[in-house]
């Protein structure tokens, strides 16, 4: 999917809304686990529910692979679901990989070739030869781990270090941006910037302003909506919001899709909103 694809859809959903698909075996509706293929079905009644609210499906690779071969099968099951119902959907691998320029040639071609993912997100810590090789591909997206939402983030993120230039005491996030984005354009790489570091944006978007950003950790994680969007949004929206959760285990009953759905028109509509304003 190209730049201006998601931007279009973007504009005609009236949404930024990324539903993550970390679908727990334990966590499902347990009648669920009467069909053939418990986590698919989750899936899928999920998507169901709420295609026609989101531009984005987020699985986080981890809980497929938690399952071993089946976990596979359910993961390959839902990308090709996604691909042959939703229109120009866009679809994140998180799957946090990077690894010597061999290794991550293979995880671009798993992901890319063999599960037709639009992204993936990759870890940036050994540097730009780990990256470009899934630069390889045409239409395809890096989203690089930037300034992350969880508690150990500032074990290293913020650990002050010399700018590129050597003349700037800078944080260590602020270098990742710094240094990556000569690397590839804004159209093919995004940047992962955790919710809860909302009031970071600012000084993310001198650094990156015409990237797009993906955004964990509204809700739950309690991340404020109107934060990221008040400082984050760029000419192009430039965001993808991520919510687990918040949506998908909103009940663990029969209705759990009605109620999917309900929470996700919710944050719809908020998104809606803040486009007219900001956009």
């Amino acid at each position: 999917m190209t730049r201006q694809q998601l931007f279009e859809n973007i504009k005609n959903k009236k949404s930024f809304l990324c539903v993550g698909l970390d679908t727990d075996v334990n966590l499902i509706p347990k009648h669920l686990l009467n069909f053939d293929d418990p986590v698919f079905e989750f899936n899928k009644q999920i998507i169901d529910a709420t295609k026609d609210l989101c531009v984005a499906y987020k699985p986080n690779i981890a809980f497929y692979e938690a399952q071993g071969y089946k976990g596979w099968q359910s993961l390959e099951k839902t990308i090709n679901y996604i691909n042959k119902t939703c229109d120009n959907m866009f679809t994140i691998a998180d799957a946090k990989r990077g690894d010597i320029g061999n290794t991550s040639k293979m995880y671009a071609q798993a992901f890319f070739e063999k599960m037709n993912f639009d992204s993936i997100t990759v870890a940036p810590y050994m540097g730009e030869d780990s990256v470009v090789p899934f630069f390889d591909y045409t239409n395809k997206w890096v989203i690089l781990l930037a300034l992350t939402s969880n508690k150990g983030a500032s074990d290293f993120q913020f650990t002050k270090t010399l700018s590129p230039s050597g003349q700037n005491n800078e944080m260590v996030f602020q270098n990742v941006l710094e240094i990556s984005k000569k690397w590839s354009t804004p159209e093919n790489m995004m940047y992962v910037v955790g919710a809860t570091k909302a009031d970071m944006l600012n000084e993310i978007r001198k650094i990156v302003p015409d990237n797009f950003l993906l955004i964990p950790g509204i809700g739950a994680q309690g991340g404020s909506l109107q934060e990221v969007a008040k400082n984050g949004i760029n000419k192009q929206c430039g965001l993808l919001v991520n919510s687990t959760r918040g949506i998908i285990y909103v009940s663990n009953k029969e209705d759990f899709a009605d109620k999917a759905r309900a929470e996700a028109l919710l944050i719809k509509k908020e998104m809606e909103v803040l486009l007219d304003k900001y956009l």
